[in-house]
């Protein structure tokens, strides 16, 4: 049975349709409520407004309902009576919910199928500085007791893993009190150097916590009515009232609920769609306005959109589909607000082939894959969203993706909170990525990107795991209280590692990997800078790497890289640790202190230029050398044993350090180290020992034109770091490869030389 109409105005009301098709063309115009439609459907083609309400679909083979063509201009007399009847509608659901859908009340569809949803919440005690709590949904009207016992249970586990890090001790409290007074003679004062106020934010645990404290209060999730109310183009959208209206109705037990293509539009608010293959599907153009429903248990995607389709999906609860949750691809660029997004079998959203899209104020939680799934030159904007309790990476980029990914809070995920790989390129700026099961950063093989101005935090891996044939630009950000490193770099391949072979699984990609290789969005490079100004060495420049479980950075390179102006204080192990470095690895400008070992150790057969750096206070030797390089214009004071020793083969050319151990050898030579050690001041620290110490038995071990001090007064130590300062210093406060502008890093201007380096070279050209 077939009813059409091309022309007039149709109202049906309590009607039930069997195995039959509705036809609506335009200027017709029609009001369907309270009908029941079993293996029938409805098909409007360019009417200009059409409303449905409180009915059932069932059994569709095909879509319940298709929106074909742009809304007509010609509209009928019937249209001024439906545009009253959906205002008049949409005022009296102010709040609606699935749930309240009179069809669904009466058979109960409506019914809730969460649990009490925990949200992630990192705490900062008094006493304490670390921090997961997970609080349930009703910790907005007051926490119930099994919400505070997980929080004081996860709370008391953070202080059994970091008993040492009381808000009111010292980290460079290292020894006893005798000890103390006996170094504090011949103490020399380094703290005015140019990473000092970085570095006074990591000591003082009450201004850690301070920090993240605000950063929790910024990152907070905003509502849909902060949204609308922030952004004009999604409250025109929420008001808008064109094409096909579907409101409060279900959709279950068929093949799909809502059809849009051709630039048609439909707008579906408080409506159920379960157990279908696609909840709604919108392509070529067309709009789709998805308001407070309710989508679940879908055999494939609950949302998909692609060629340019658009439109707005705000405070819907998106759960347990068998494919991501929202699917934009092949041009679509929707917004993307304030959903609930969980517990699915695959991704929670899907970005893919140049799709957009804006992401922003979700909640996207407990999917068995990504949260978030970026590949293929797609390019979203996220922001704003709380990403957790994920079984993968909290937000994945691979396969040449991209997105700009700023101010999300992402935690509690099984593996990376942000994952990198296969020349996925995004900017990853100001998230806090904390209390993961893995690592806070992944950048897997090739993987590139802007990562900036983070904190990652308290993960039970490293802050940042990275693979050396990637080319991550890794700037100012917070990597502390994680249990492993906070930087590690590694150079075994995906696959034989003791980490995740990414992240996704076989999400179902082929007709974007048959054209992964065609040309960019023209339209989209301004926005992202760094696609045109790619870097050839990975540069670690400008962090704060603190109290980490294990060394500050750990590095088993095959590729140079790059460790500029960081903050390295206070990490469980040593500070630096390079173990394998078969192309040059860089070391300037750093401040690296009262680290639980060495300062900087330098394996055998590794390349190294250690340069202008400030080593201090660490509780083993400052520098172990193995290796072969430079160690050049470097203060290694106050370290609790040898200020530079070289072992084994060592090949170092060491000249114009300032040096001092307080209880030690301030330099020592030992088996068959070779070099030249020249025109360094070294000074005595309380040790009888002789200030340096040459044991080694090579021929061609060079030590010329040094200055050995000894002190006779207070007033000769307070002189000796003054010309020049206390290292690092940079003129202007910055590195000598970035400058910084109007708040905003301009990291492009930096341009990277390749080839090799010799001893007095850098491999950095800037360009002002």
């Amino acid at each position: 049975l077939t009813l059409q109409t091309t022309s007039g105005y149709v109202q049906f009301d309590n009607c039930n349709f069997e195995n039959g098709q509705l036809q609506i063309h335009a200027p017709g115009t029609c009001q369907v409520k309270f009908c029941t439609f079993s293996q029938s459907s409805i098909h409007l083609r360019s009417v200009a407004l059409c409303v449905l309400e409180n009915c059932e679909f069932t059994g569709s083979e095909n879509a319940s309902v298709t929106v074909e063509g742009c809304p007509s201009s010609d509209r009928n007399w019937a249209c001024k009576h439906l545009a009253v009847l959906a205002k008049s509608c949409t005022a009296s659901m102010q709040e609606p919910d699935p749930a309240g859908c009179p069809m669904a009340k009466q058979d109960g569809w409506g019914e809730s199928l969460l649990g009490p949803v925990r949200t992630c919440e990192i705490v900062v005690g008094e006493e304490q500085s670390s921090f997961l709590s997970a609080v349930g949904a009703q910790a907005l009207l007051g926490s119930t007791q099994e919400d505070i016992e997980f929080g004081e249970n996860l709370r008391a586990a953070k202080e059994e893993e970091y008993p040492a890090l009381d808000s009111n001790s010292s980290d460079s409290d290292l020894c006893s009190d005798d000890e103390e007074d006996a170094q504090a003679a011949y103490k020399l004062p380094y703290q005015a150097h140019s990473l000092s106020h970085t570095l006074a934010n990591v000591t003082h645990s009450r201004l850690q916590s301070n920090r993240l404290h605000a950063l929790q209060r910024e990152l907070k999730l905003k509502s849909l009515q902060q949204e609308l109310q922030q952004d004009k183009e999604a409250q025109s959208l929420a008001n808008s009232l064109q094409g096909c209206i579907i409101r409060q109705c279900l959709f279950r037990d068929g093949k799909g609920g809502i059809f849009i293509y051709s630039r048609g539009q439909a707008k579906l608010e408080g409506s159920i769609f379960r157990d279908l293959t696609y909840a709604v599907r919108c392509i070529q153009n067309s709009k789709v306005i998805m308001l407070r429903n309710d989508i679940h248990h879908c055999k494939a995607s609950g949302i998909f959109l692609r060629l340019s389709a658009g439109g707005l999906i705000a405070d819907n609860n998106i759960h347990s589909n068998c494919e991501a949750g929202v699917d934009i691809r092949k041009g679509a660029n929707p917004l993307v607000l304030c959903n609930k997004i969980h517990s699915g079998l695959r991704s929670g959203i899907v970005v893919v082939g140049n799709g957009k899209g804006i992401i922003r104020s979700n909640q996207i939680y407990g999917n068995k894959e990504a949260g978030i799934y970026i590949l293929y030159n797609g390019n979203p904007a996220v922001s704003g969203n709380h990403i957790f309790q994920g079984l993968a990476a909290g937000i994945a980029v691979n396969e040449n993706g991209r997105g700009q990914i700023t101010g999300n809070v992402i935690c509690e995920n099984q593996w990376g909170g942000a994952d990198i790989r296969h020349g996925g390129d995004p900017i990853l700026r100001n998230n806090l990525i904390a209390c993961g099961y893995s690592d806070g950063v992944v950048v897997g093989e090739r993987g590139k990107g802007l990562i900036e101005g983070n904190a990652i935090y308290g993960n039970k891996g490293c802050g940042v795991w990275m693979m050396s044939s990637s080319l991550p630009h890794l700037i100012n950000n917070q990597i502390s209280h994680n249990s492993i490193y906070g930087v590690a770099v590694f150079c075994r391949k995906d696959d034989t590692g003791d980490y995740p072979p990414g992240q996704a699984g076989n999400e179902s990609f082929q007709e974007e990997r048959e054209g992964a290789g065609g040309e960019n969005d023209p339209d989209s490079e301004e926005e992202y800078p760094a696609a045109r100004h790619p870097i050839s060495v990975a540069l670690v420049e400008l962090n704060s790497i603190n109290h980490n479980g294990a060394a500050g950075l750990h590095i088993k390179s095959s590729e140079a890289l790059n460790i500029i102006a960081n903050v390295i204080h206070a990490n469980r192990d040593g500070g630096v640790a390079v173990l394998q470095s078969s192309q040059l690895t860089r070391i300037a400008d750093n401040s690296i202190s009262c680290n639980s070992r060495g300062g900087v150790l330098v394996e055998a057969e590794c390349q190294v230029e250690l340069r202008g750096n400030g080593i201090y206070e660490n509780s083993s030797h400052g520098i172990v050398s193995k290796g072969e390089g430079v160690i050049a214009e470097n203060d290694i004071i106050g370290n609790h044993k040898c200020g530079l020793q070289l072992l084994q083969t060592a090949d170092m050319k060491v000249t114009k350090n300032r040096i001092q151990s307080f209880r030690d050898y301030g330099i020592a030579l030992f088996d068959e180290a070779k070099g030249l050690v020249q025109e360094n001041v070294i000074f005595q620290g309380r040790s009888k020992k002789s200030i340096l110490q040459p044991m080694s038995n090579a021929e061609d071990c060079i030590i010329q034109n040094n200055v050995l001090l000894t002190f006779k007064k207070r007033f000769d130590m307070e002189c000796m770091l003054i010309n020049p300062p206390a290292r690092p210093h940079m003129e202007g406060g910055a590195p000598r490869s970035c400058m910084a502008a109007g708040g905003q890093r301009v990291s492009s201007i930096t341009s990277r030389v390749d080839g090799g380096c010799h001893n007095h070279g850098s491999i950095f050209c800037t360009i002002l």
